[in-house]
């Protein structure tokens, strides 16, 4: 061994200890504002958050240091000119405020932070940015452009049909470029190019608001767009919910905003330190003449290829018959950045059958019902057409079923410019759709001819989950396809007919479960603003928000999911600023329904009653409508209540300590009226079904005398009346589940999770859903009303399916702390699930066999858990990766032995 080798080996073996050391702990999904990376945002001081990352146990921050710099160089040399918070001793690990120099209008910052914690001190995590967006109307160009009018090809009047518009301009760039960003309001939609080249990968672009209230814009780091010499820059203006999608339908309930618009402003820093600005203004040129004659988000898109105009978004392009662009009037909505993710293509799936059918027709079958469009490569003769109509089953003779679409059109039609093969996909409507019927093709299909693409909000999928139940993972992976489906910028309840509005009561305790499957924070957050901004001044909050239906009810459970949507994202995600932010509004609307009407503390005001209730037998609803109403009063009353007890929470909460004595007061007060007015004793509420006992009950409402009588109503009404079966509508699905498992009957939950027949989520399945109906009865229902793809009769099932079958609940927000308690159900052998919290990633893995339990666990750093172990005494427990050591023993407690852990992974062997 020569000399070098031998310090090369000495050195590496100093070495090795400290690198052990670093290697304990590391930083990992550093975050501002809950996003990765941001641009463009406009929060004056952006919450920051990071996970800690280790292979050891109990590990728990003791304190922080941020370090916010202007420059990457700076901010390596630890120099942290914007902030240096200095070391922060506290285990804070999200939502921390940034809290140094003022921030202004595009300014690119970077940012890193180190901790130590009760394993050592980690090294510097790998920097990350945010930049700020334009901050100050003076930052904005002047005007915005667009034609303000429709052309003679378009028919606004009788079909909302509308052609996009098209703008371009060329601009020079004779320096090196160091930096350019782009900041672009098009309303409805837009598609962005520079050079040719389309801008970011986001599709359907911005978010949907009401218009009038606030308007979105997006930040685009270009950049790499630019090229030395001659630019052009083009958009594509869609109609999106701005140009609503019925024009002169009920006008007295339909918003509309106007004709398609877009203001932008391309900020370009060059390497010597000079800047430039190209600004939307009247020396852009624009045409409504092109490909896309038609687009609405209820009939589909028209595209003539043969109107194309090849480099239309490059330079040199001859653009002398193109009109000049017209300043037009602005929208009055205020401008914000978007701090929700666009929609992306989020998913491919390609065909699993193509038939013939009559009249050279074929029906494609994508093998499951999506949200999206549909790619095509196709070649036929130029000017001839290929409409491709989308539904989302077959009616029995193998034609698509497309009453329940009611009057939309959900059809693509596709001009031929005669060129082989010819590649196309819509830019700016979507649909629900299983099937394809394909009319205008000579030739019979391949499958390798087309392509489904999935479409909703760019967000990670937060949870798995998977059981020995084959019928509960495929509701489980059902929910996941209509959850993500729904997801366009708002929340809507169906994505096929002329509906697709965020109806609010379709997403109270829903959205909860839906935080165990996506990253949805920013998503919630940005639709509660939606909901705050459709809040009349009287205090009144609507049905559906945005408000594009004028339908404010005046009911408890519909605008009462800005209550529990509140609740969730504290609870799931610790955002003690949706608290903030949502008081003022629930506060004065709670205070609008009391005025209003409360008589003698019972809310006498209600819309739906328990919506869509199931009929008694599957023949019992054939044919019939279930939009039909039947208010309670009961269950307006019962939800008030429950909202004075949230309020206490969010007094404390937001800062509003003073009002908790008058919530408690309240809620003491609608508790007595209601047990006087609804309490029957024979031991049931109003008429004794399902909804009118459970919702008190899990509301706490009942006295604690007659609770077991209660419960043994509910239990007998699903035992012996529905035999195993639910009974309700929207609203008591959405406390079911919980309430059976709460008051110690697990077991008659999965009862009813794993019914095949009717009224039940694998009736749905046994009868070829491949996502979540409107209607317990979709099959035979008056299809004027039974979407195939909707959300709300999930209720508490994914909750239940999380917090009970795997035992995963935040004991305290953000799952700081986990409670983890698996219900032990006899014939479910195996549950296997994950959760991504804001502070890591969260496994529960129990496998039950004759004679023995085994559970695997993983804990997040920086968190702790109690564990309710299946065991009669805790010299059963045997935790086999480590040591019990690292486990506190609490108690016994029936059939469980509980403990406190922190961090780290665990596997427990209980025999019996």
């Amino acid at each position: 061994m020569n000399i070098k080798t031998y310090i090369s080996l000495i050195t590496l073996l100093l070495l090795l200890p400290l690198q052990k050391l670093v290697a304990r702990v590391s930083l990992q999904n550093l975050k501002c504002e809950m996003l990765v990376n941001p641009l463009g945002i406009d929060a004056p001081q952006p919450r920051l958050s990071w996970e800690i990352l280790s292979p050891k146990r109990n590990v728990v921050q003791k304190a922080y240091q941020i370090l916010v710099a202007s420059t990457t160089e700076k901010l390596a040399q630890n120099d942290g000119d914007l902030w240096n918070s200095g070391k922060v001793s506290i285990d804070e690990s999200i939502h921390v405020a940034y809290n140094g120099e003022k921030l202004t209008s595009r300014m690119k910052v970077y940012w890193k932070v180190k901790v130590w914690t009760s394993e050592g001190e980690s090294e510097w995590s790998a920097t990350n940015s945010w930049t700020m967006g334009l901050l100050n109307y003076k930052d904005w160009p002047k005007g915005w452009i667009g034609f303000d009018r429709a052309f003679p090809w378009d028919n606004i009047k009788t079909d909302s049909r509308l052609s996009a518009r098209y703008f371009r301009k060329e601009f020079q760039s004779t320096k090196k470029v160091k930096s350019a960003t782009a900041s672009i309001i098009g309303l409805g939609l837009y598609q962005l190019y520079l050079n040719g080249k389309k801008v970011g990968e986001e599709v359907l672009t911005p978010s949907p608001t009401d218009y009038n209230k606030n308007v979105k814009y997006n930040t685009y780091d270009v950049t790499t767009y630019l090229q030395e010499g001659k630019n052009a820059v083009g958009a594509i203006l869609g109609n999106g919910r701005f140009f609503a999608m019925r024009q002169n339908e009920k006008p007295y309930k339909i918003k509309t905003f106007g004709f398609p618009k877009m203001l932008l402003n391309i900020h370009i820093v060059y390497s010597d330190g000079s800047t430039a600005n190209i600004d939307t203004d009247d020396s852009w040129k624009g045409t409504a003449d092109g490909p896309i004659r038609a687009n609405n988000e209820y009939d589909g898109e028209e595209y003539d290829a043969t109107k194309e105009a090849a480099g239309w978004n490059k330079a040199g392009f001859d653009d002398s018959k193109w009109l000049k662009a017209e300043f037009v009037q602005e929208p009055s909505g205020t401008i914000e950045a978007q701090m929700n993710e666009n929609m992306r293509v989020m998913n491919t799936l390609k065909p699993v059958a193509v038939k013939a059918i009559s009249d050279g027709r074929f029906i494609l079958d994508m093998g499951q019902n999506m949200v999206g469009w549909l790619q095509i490569k196709v070649k036929g003769q130029k000017g001839k057409q290929l409409k491709m109509r989308f539904a989302e089953s077959l009616q029995e003779n193998g034609e698509l079923f497309t009453a329940n679409l009611r009057n939309a059109k959900c059809t693509d039609l596709y001009t031929f410019k005669g060129s082989e093969p010819e590649l196309w996909e819509p830019t700016f409507a979507y649909r629900g759709f299983r099937y394809v019927e394909l009319s205008g093709l000579n030739y019979t299909p391949n499958l390798s001819d087309f392509t489904g693409k999935m479409i909703y909000d760019k967000m990670n999928t937060a949870g798995t989950f998977e059981t020995s139940n084959a019928l509960i993972n495929q509701i489980f992976k059902n929910a996941w396809w209509g959850i993500a489906g729904n997801y366009k910028g708002i929340p809507i309840d169906c994505p096929q007919r002329n509906e697709r509005m965020p109806w609010l009561g379709d997403r109270g305790a829903v959205a909860h479960g839906e935080n165990f499957l996506f990253d949805n924070g920013r998503f919630y957050a940005k639709w509660l603003q939606d909901i705050r901004n459709a809040q009349k001044e009287d205090g009144a909050i609507p049905d559906v928000a945005p408000a594009f239906w004028r339908y404010y009810s005046d009911n408890m459970t519909w605008p009462g999911s800005i209550v529990l949507i509140t609740e969730m994202l504290y609870r799931q995600t610790g955002d003690v600023h949706a608290v903030a932010e949502n008081y003022p509004a629930i506060k004065k609307w709670l205070a609008y329904m009391q005025d209003r009407y409360m008589k003698d503390n019972i809310l006498t005001k209600d819309s739906y009653g328990d919506w869509c209730m199931p009929p008694v037998t599957i023949e019992a609803g054939r044919g019939k409508s279930a939009d039909k109403k039947y208010p309670s009063e009961l269950i307006s009353t019962a939800y008030y209540y429950h909202f004075t007890q949230l309020m206490m929470q969010f007094s404390k909460i937001s800062g509003n300590e003073g009002d908790y004595k008058d919530y408690d007061a309240l809620g003491d007060q609608i508790k007595a009226a209601f047990n006087q007015r609804f309490y029957n004793e024979k031991g049931f509420y109003g008429d004794n079904n399902l909804t009118d006992n459970i919702i008190p009950l899990y509301f706490g409402m009942v006295p604690e005398k007659h609770i077991d009588q209660v419960f043994k109503n509910i239990v007998y009404t699903v035992e012996v009346t529905n035999k195993g079966h639910l009974s309700n509508g929207l609203v008591g699905v959405q406390w079911l589940m919980r309430c059976l498992n709460d008051y110690g009957r697990p077991d008659l939950a999965y009862t009813i999770a794993t019914q095949k027949t009717y009224p039940s989520w694998g009736y749905m399945i046994d009868n070829g859903a491949t996502t979540i109906w409107e209607l317990w009865n979709g099959n035979t229902a008056d299809p004027k009303m039974n979407s195939q793809n909707h959300v709300m009769m999930l209720g508490d099932l994914l909750i239940w399916y999380y917090e009970n079958l795997a035992g995963i609940k935040a004991e305290s927000p953000a799952f700081k702390k986990v409670s983890m308690k698996p219900e032990m159900i006899a014939g479910l052998d195996h549950v296997n699930a994950s959760y991504q919290s804001a502070y890591g990633l969260i496994k529960s893995d129990y496998t039950k066999t004759t004679g023995k339990f085994t559970w695997k666990v993983s804990i997040p750093a920086n968190t702790s858990a109690t564990l309710y172990i299946p065991a009669k005494n805790k010299q059963a427990v045997i935790e086999n990766s480590g040591s019990m050591k690292d486990l506190k023993f609490i108690k016994l407690e029936k059939d469980r032995a509980i403990y406190e852990v922190g961090s780290g992974d665990y596997e427990f062997v209980v025999e019996h």
